[in-house]
């Protein structure tokens, strides 16, 4: 599997590179933003992000990505603070690693999400209990096909498609709502809360992560 791994220092960087490679993937090794920008993401397994790099800032560049693909994107920052995290997370990211880190660890995270599959259009994501068929609109909770609104099933797909990973209220909201019908914000939650109460017994894999969003555990 290719590994993106965007990265301007050269110590770091090596050691990651290196970490990885001896886990078994190829990895592409980036210093510049500005020569990131011109890859396509698609082409990777997974992307591992520095936001402080020469040429272009991180967080333009994951969202970029994002627009373009739906590949796993990690980030990598020595920005520890809650501002620049949830941003990331309301970008896309799927994973926020704090400098320092063991390269181990960070190995450890991209072979666990690696595992996650990242679905597309037209297959059909089971999540344990609970299955939805993405081209069919069809959601089903053990076995037992149930009726959502449109609303509802976008809502789902967005989280399915990011499982195990947080996604925002903002993204959520912008991705499913119609802001000149519905508006945003109080709507969306009360979507989510109707959406709980239709999964039934799956209900608690959908979880709400407070000041940042929702995330949709993947089962078992």
């Amino acid at each position: 599997m290719r590994i993106l791994l965007i990265e301007d220092d050269e110590k770091l960087g090596g050691q990651v590179a290196e970490q990885l490679k001896s886990s078994g993937y190829s990895v592409e090794w980036m210093q510049r933003g500005d020569v990131a920008l011109e890859a396509d993401p698609a082409h990777y397994a997974l992307i591992v992000l520095d936001l402080m790099l020469p040429g272009a800032f991180g967080l333009d560049i994951l969202k970029e990505y994002r627009r373009r693909s739906d590949t796993p994107i990690m980030v990598l920052s020595a920005k520890q603070d809650a501002t620049t995290k949830v941003r990331a997370l309301e970008l896309g990211a799927d994973d926020y690693v704090t400098k320092p880190f063991w390269p181990e660890e960070l190995d450890a995270r991209i072979t666990a999400r690696i595992r996650r599959p990242v679905l597309q259009r037209g297959e059909t994501i089971d999540l344990g209990r609970l299955t939805l068929g993405l081209e069919t609109r069809v959601v089903e909770v053990d076995h037992s096909s149930i009726e959502l609104t449109r609303v509802e099933f976008d809502l789902l797909a967005n989280l399915a498609r990011r499982a195990g990973a947080v996604v925002s209220r903002d993204d959520l909201a912008v991705s499913v709502l119609d802001p000149d019908k519905e508006g945003t914000g109080r709507t969306l939650d009360v979507h989510v809360s109707r959406l709980r109460k239709k999964l039934g017994p799956c209900s608690s894999q959908l979880r709400t992560i407070w000041g940042v969003g929702y995330r949709l555990d993947t089962g078992s």
